[in-house]
């Protein structure tokens, strides 16, 4: 039996924002990664996104222990671009009267 060993293209692709998704699904590189990195396997990973192919997400997983730095860096830059987001939305002279809105319709809704 011969085997056919070629090399797989990596199932990332980086949409319009910039922002890299696993295979041709939705769901975020650093939500896998970082559910990877909490002792999540791969089995779980898939249970929880249900549009992940289990082969994508060990092949992401695989890249990850590869260019972990890489990796690394673009999740923080993420998570710093995210919090900056949240702070500019916070400062906004209207937040706090439209989260107290958000807040009592969703308390009228429970």
């Amino acid at each position: 039996m011969t085997l056919n060993v070629q090399a797989q293209p990596i199932p990332l692709r980086q949409d319009k924002d910039g922002n890299w998704r696993v295979g041709a699904s939705r769901v975020l590189l650093e939500l896998v990664i970082d559910a990877f990195n909490n002792g999540r396997t791969p089995e779980e990973i898939m249970q929880s996104y249900d549009t992940l192919r289990l082969e994508d997400i060990y092949a992401v997983i695989t890249y990850y222990l590869t260019h972990r730095n890489e990796v690394d860096a673009y999740i923080q830059r993420q998570e710093q671009e995210a919090a900056a987001l949240e702070a500019a939305i916070k400062a906004r002279p209207d937040y706090q009267e439209f989260r107290e809105r958000l807040l009592a319709r969703r308390k009228s809704e429970k």
